[in-house]
């Protein structure tokens, strides 16, 4: 029996006792409750991106990607197609980028999404804490909204 692909991952990445970086936890579990009937949504949140996680983007049709961002403004939502990184040098077995994990996907496995995409809410604290900054809770509607209309269209299309 031939496995067929899963059609779309959601893979989060955050410290949810760091302030604005539990955004991308939060909304993997968001994700998680939003779409918790869709048997083709695999949702997966970690506190940092490992090498292993590289065999889960490899067996998917799709991947959207979630993550703060120090180097947006606070609170500021943005999603950005991604592209593997061009070379392994330097492999970092604690943590991984996007485009490292696709790179190790497409480098081990042979096997790519066909599309990846890295939606980023920029953080405005990043210090101990559970909650988040003001410019995160203001925008945690338009995050959800995209998340939303992203997994949507990640869906239809696989």
């Amino acid at each position: 029996m031939k496995l067929t692909k899963a059609r779309c991952l959601v893979l989060a990445c955050g410290n949810t006792l760091r302030r604005d970086d539990g955004i991308g936890p939060w909304l993997a579990a968001w994700s998680a409750e939003r779409f918790h009937a869709e048997a083709a949504l695999r949702v997966i949140s970690r506190q940092q991106w490992t090498l292993e996680l590289a065999e889960e983007v490899a067996a998917v049709e799709s991947v959207l990607f979630l993550d703060c961002s120090t180097a947006s403004s606070p609170g500021s939502v943005t999603i950005v197609e991604v592209q593997p990184t061009a070379t392994m040098q330097g492999i970092d077995t604690h943590h991984q980028g996007a485009p490292e994990l696709l790179a190790l996907a497409r480098d081990l496995y042979n096997s790519m999404p066909r599309t990846a995409q890295l939606l980023t809410v920029g953080a405005g604290s990043i210090e101990l804490g559970e909650t988040f900054s003001q410019p995160v809770l203001d925008a945690l509607p338009l995050a959800c909204a995209k998340v939303e209309e992203t997994i949507t269209r990640l869906l239809a299309d696989a």
